[in-house]
């Protein structure tokens, strides 16, 4: 995937321009985002993103895995443009509906109110896309997860690709090599897709999502471990092989609330909720995934670490017609008129 990161003036827009139309490829380090991009024009954002963060979070902690959701689906369909945010209309049509997102998606009231606070102090500014990527950074950090610098700069999208959100998003029951391929499609390695999938350390799944795996080989990849199966048997009654499709449970039962490495630890022992998770340690093709799995596990450091470089690479993946036509929303959820 192509990538462009930062919006200047005239000049840089008309380059951006040309470069497209002439199909030349528009990477990262070309235009990059920068940690200043808002020091003059809007210099208490991140303040103001993270004083919101917070009440959300405080108020109920799932908030956090809600937050960090949006923009992982964000970034996936034409990079972090916040194009997940917009509501259908008459002339458009968003991937609030797409069956990655429908059900799955919550969380759109916060990044409202986080919005309207922003605008309220500084009209016009600070670009939705930007506001998510601050609030998933921050929504980590609230539940004892890493820190990190977030560059900014991004634009908003004026258009939505709920086709690409039915291809692009990874799904609960994909085997390893799917999701390793929808992962490098974005320019994100292995390590990335294994870092970043520890952020099931926190969060909930539907029924509808994890029926197949507990119904399917959870007992093969817990190698038939008695321990596992008072687990297997809740997860089982929480989640009947005919109905209950909205019933959700924790996806790290041990720690649900907390950003640690638990998730890792879950895997090592073969019950991860979603097959999607499980295959990173339990695949016959997971050479790497399965050694990256047990570092992780191993060495929460190392994992803080991998994890908040991979949240900057994926947060830099940007669609370069946010820079030409995108523009700074008034409403998260409508492009300007």
């Amino acid at each position: 995937m192509e990538h462009s990161l930062c919006f200047r003036p005239f000049a840089l827009q008309f380059m951006i321009l040309v470069l497209c139309v002439l199909n030349i490829s528009v990477h990262a380090s070309d235009f990059p985002l920068t940690l200043d991009y808002y020091a003059k024009t809007c210099p208490t954002v991140f303040d103001m993103v993270r004083k919101e963060s917070e009440c959300a979070v405080l108020s109920n902690p799932r908030n956090a895995a809600l937050i960090i959701r949006l923009h992982f689906h964000d970034c996936f369909v034409q990079g972090c443009d916040a194009s997940v945010l917009l509501d259908d209309t008459i002339s458009l049509k968003g991937e609030k509906k797409a069956a990655p997102n429908r059900n799955s998606l919550k969380g759109y009231d916060i990044i409202d109110k986080i919005k309207n606070m922003v605008e309220s102090e500084c009209p016009g500014i600070v670009s939705c896309a930007d506001i998510l990527t601050i609030a998933a950074r921050d929504a980590v950090i609230l539940v004892g997860g890493p820190y990190w610098d977030v560059p900014v700069g991004r634009k908003d999208s004026v258009t939505a690709g709920h086709d690409l959100a039915e291809s692009n998003i990874p799904t609960p029951n994909q085997s390893l090599l799917s999701l390793i391929s929808k992962f490098l499609y974005q320019g994100l390695s292995v390590t990335d897709m294994v870092a970043l999938s520890g952020s099931h350390t926190i969060g909930v799944a539907r029924c509808t999502n994890y029926r197949d795996r507990i119904y399917g080989d959870f007992r093969a990849t817990t190698r038939l471990n008695p321990i596992s199966e008072p687990y297997l048997a809740k997860l089982k009654s929480s989640c009947p092989n005919n109905g209950g499709d909205n019933n959700i449970t924790t996806l790290d039962h041990v720690t649900p609330n907390l950003f640690d490495n638990s998730y890792y630890h879950i895997l090592l022992k073969g019950e991860g909720l979603l097959n999607s998770d499980q295959e990173l340690y339990s695949s016959v093709f997971g050479v790497q995934t399965k050694e990256l799995v047990k570092k992780y596990a191993a060495d929460p450091i190392t994992f803080f670490q991998q994890f908040a470089d991979s949240m900057v690479k994926m947060g830099n993946i940007l669609n370069p017609e946010s820079f030409v036509t995108g523009e700074v929303r008034k409403n998260c959820r409508f492009v300007n008129t």
